[in-house]
């Protein structure tokens, strides 16, 4: 019987080229921290790390360049990015709030807002 599919938590991937356990299937190199929102994965990266900005600078990723590993970790261990978060949340009637202000035809992106 195949599992349906749903968003749990929003999440962040962070490539860092290394390698390490436990991480989302999908995810091969670097690792992700979840939240109930992106700004929780974000004080969390803070407070280990300190200074998120200055903790992206050695990975050479630009704040634009972080903003497009924003995502969500689905029921099925997986890593998702808004715009296939989107697709998921929407086929399981997740998006609870502010669908119109976040479908966009295939720019459509789903923000943890949505879901709660």
């Amino acid at each position: 019987m195949e599992q349906k599919e749903f968003i749990l938590c929003a999440a962040i991937w962070i490539n860092d080229n290394q390698v390490h356990k436990q991480q989302p299937e999908n995810i091969e190199i670097g690792f992700v921290i979840c939240g109930r929102r992106h700004h929780n994965c974000y004080q969390t990266i803070t407070d280990l790390k300190g200074d998120v900005n200055e903790y992206f600078k050695p990975l050479n990723m630009s704040e634009d360049d972080y903003r497009e590993h924003q995502g969500f970790i689905t029921s099925l261990d997986r890593y998702v990015n808004r715009k296939e978060g989107f697709k998921i949340a929407k086929a399981n009637n997740q998006i609870q709030f502010g669908l119109s202000a976040t479908e966009n035809g295939d720019d459509s992106i789903l923000i943890s807002e949505n879901l709660y």
